[in-house]
């Protein structure tokens, strides 16, 4: 039985550089994560935009088209907001398979590999393996239930969107009017949005390290994040802003020819995916991180049931 010991309550600042620590406590393991496991993912969502642009396009004319007959004007930013938003889309759809068996996986042997750290244990993968076996249904099954919750927030978004633009333009209010309550949904969709992302990562993990599975994972991540929300929030934005300057350097130096003949290309979209999946192997850490924090700082109700969580996290650490 290994002991996992509690950790303090740590700000945004302070998981990042416990990360930091835990990446240069075993980073063979965390390496050969980032390119066998992470790299692939990457290539696959960043070069699916180039690869599916006709797709793209399709679609970001039928959100257009959608918007403006709502009621919303139609300016550059609302078409470049219905671009990233199609492109986003069509690369979930289209990656899937990717998605849900490499990164996945990357994310529970992240996760797994913390937990070692923590527990002082040598990460050994056959011993992984063995535990991945045994915890892949509700691994897969959290994956499903998070993927669930995120296309039902856009979806809710999209809708909430449309009625309060019909509404406003029902109410025979200009396109320049109608444009300040949708900004306002947008508004409050991102914080939304936000939330759900951090509850879902932190789900990913609880599903690794616990019995908790599905939607069980996630009411356990919401007990978890009481009281830390700000600090998951700030991993959120730090992630996604890093996330989005790649993806946005992919889109003007590899998709978008804008200079040269391109021969750089050759090196610099190699590079650009090493940089996406460096990012979200610091995110899958971080939340991992983040999550034994929470488990420290959240009041449970009863002593047994502390007891026990810490009980099943040493037998998924435990020597098989």
């Amino acid at each position: 039985m290994h002991h996992v010991p509690d950790l303090p309550p740590m700000n945004a600042l302070e998981i990042l550089r416990e990360t930091v620590r835990i990446l240069r406590c075993d980073p063979n393991t965390f390496t050969s994560i980032l390119f066998l496991l992470i790299c692939p993912v990457s290539a696959g969502l960043l070069s699916n935009a180039f690869l599916a642009s006709s797709l793209n396009q399709a679609l970001a004319r039928r959100l257009i088209l959608l918007c403006v007959t709502s009621g919303l004007p139609l300016t550059s930013f609302l078409t470049q907001l219905c671009h990233h938003l199609a492109g986003t889309i069509i690369a979930s759809i289209t990656c899937f398979p990717l998605l849900i068996s490499l990164l996945v996986l990357a994310r529970s042997s992240v996760s797994y590999a913390v937990a070692c750290i923590y527990a002082g244990k040598k990460f050994l993968s056959e011993e992984f393996l063995t535990t991945y076996r045994r915890a892949w249904t509700r691994i897969v099954k959290t994956y499903l239930c998070t993927c669930l919750a995120i296309s039902s927030c856009l979806i809710l978004f999209l809708v909430l969107l449309i009625v309060v633009c019909n509404a406003f333009s029902i109410l025979m209010y200009p396109p320049e009017i109608v444009v300040y309550p949708a900004l306002l949904t947008m508004l409050v969709f991102s914080i939304a949005y936000a939330h759900t992302i951090v509850v879902c990562n932190l789900a990913s993990v609880i599903a690794v390290l616990e019995e908790s599975c599905g939607f069980h994972a996630l009411l356990r991540s919401v007990n978890l994040i009481k009281g830390q929300t700000q600090v998951g929030l700030l991993i959120f934005l730090s992630s996604a802003i890093g996330l989005s300057l790649v993806e946005g350097l992919f889109e003007h130096r590899v998709k978008t020819l804008s200079y040269g003949d391109g021969s750089s290309r050759i090196w610099e979209g190699p590079l650009l995916v090493l940089m996406y999946s460096f990012v979200v192997l610091i995110d899958s850490m971080m939340s991992a991180v983040f999550y034994f924090t929470c488990r420290s700082s959240c009041v449970e109700v009863g002593t047994e049931s502390g007891e026990e969580e810490e009980d099943l996290i040493g037998t998924e650490l435990g020597d098989v």
